[in-house]
């Protein structure tokens, strides 16, 4: 904050107060930080972002692992929606603490997102139920053809050939490392099909809701935090009962159940602030990238910490994916560069619609002479 100016006129750049005539004036847009890696420029807060959501996401995975599997807590979905509502009631605590300002969105839209977000998680879920494990795997390495399929017919995005086939390298590295069996049926095939679907445009929308509406990622978060809760509400008891023949309430509970979930709880709010900003600053694509990689460190725990059995299958196919991950961040850099390149050039002869235009006769002579 500033100096303390008087009511009678804000000056060009303040923060006006809500509660009076007040303004403080506020510091000018300071440049972004950036630090050089192989040779390019690269914004710390992106940087943050993404390590924020590699270790986080890690965490909760390992921490779900035990809770689930040693404890036998297989309410996947209710545990999602508690996930959602303490992410909530933390953001809400924060904006009453001023760390962050809120901003009003269009409630249809809000919805909208809000519960395509929900049943997305809900379509995995039974995906996983009545799947294979290697189907479910082979349903989540969909996301990414079909994500750059709508950005590009929707949206008009481009994807040049070495990022395409960058993400094929990945995804065949992932294949052959965590596909094992599959086994295929109409009513899971079809849930497959809506998982990816719905997982594709709920990721999309939280890139373009953050434009469209200028908000942030905390903003966005904050806005559709409860709504995903309450439609979780509804939908989850609903699923967990049909995929595991009771409800949270049908359950013994103990101490180390309770403080796993409490643990996992904690820990999702990192993952759903990570996960938007992630594709706030990036895109759905590199944040599905970057879910690939957290699938390899999980699978490399598993071998390294656990003593999971592993072969030369699962590490050659861990190898692939690595060598997809660096040639996907180098050429999506390089993508990157081009447009921004081509967007200045564009605001330039906005700037100036002059320039560029051949000179008349007289215009000429004028230039020659001394």
């Amino acid at each position: 904050m500033g100096r303390l100016f008087a009511y009678k006129q804000a000056p060009a750049e303040c923060k006006q107060d809500s509660f009076d005539n007040l303004c403080f004036e506020t510091k000018p847009k300071q440049k972004l930080r950036q630090i050089r890696i192989a040779g390019k420029m690269v914004e710390l807060g992106t940087i943050g972002a993404l390590t924020l959501s590699v270790v986080s996401s890690v965490s909760i995975v390992v921490c779900n692992k035990w809770l689930i599997t040693n404890l036998g807590f297989h309410f996947a979905t209710t545990l999602t929606c508690a996930h959602m509502a303490v992410t909530a009631a933390f953001l809400h605590l924060a904006r009453m603490m001023r760390w962050f300002e809120a901003k009003s969105m269009e409630l249809r839209p809000l919805i909208i997102f809000s519960t395509i977000s929900s049943i997305s998680i809900g379509f995995l879920n039974l995906s996983l139920g009545m799947n294979s494990v290697g189907f479910y795997q082979m349903t989540k390495l969909a996301i990414i053809p079909c994500t750059v399929t709508m950005q590009s017919i929707y949206y008009g995005k481009r994807f040049s050939f070495m990022v395409k086939l960058a993400l094929g390298v990945l995804l065949g590295g992932v294949g052959v490392a965590t596909v094992t069996d599959l086994q295929l049926n109409f009513m899971g095939s079809l849930m497959s099909l809506f998982a990816v679907i719905t997982t594709c445009v709920s990721q999309i929308w939280t890139n373009t809701l953050q434009k469209r509406f200028s908000v942030s990622s905390t903003q966005l978060l904050y806005n559709s935090a409860p709504y995903q809760a309450l439609t979780m509400l509804i939908v989850g008891p609903v699923l967990d009962k049909a995929l595991t023949g009771d409800t949270v309430l049908d359950f013994d509970y103990n101490t180390t159940v309770v403080i796993f979930a409490t643990l996992s709880c904690l820990i999702a709010i990192s993952v759903n602030f990570s996960t938007f900003l992630v594709i706030g600053k990036c895109d759905a694509v590199t944040y599905q990238v970057l879910g690939h990689l957290k699938t390899m460190l999980v699978l490399g725990f598993g071998f390294v910490v656990l003593g999971s059995p592993a072969n030369w299958r699962n590490i050659g196919g861990i190898g692939i994916a690595l060598v997809g991950m660096v040639a996907y961040a180098h050429y999506d850099s390089v993508d990157q560069a081009q447009q921004k390149l081509q967007s200045s050039k564009v605001a330039e002869n906005k700037e100036d619609p002059e320039q560029g235009k051949p000179l008349l006769a007289h215009e000429q002579l004028s230039a020659r002479k001394p």
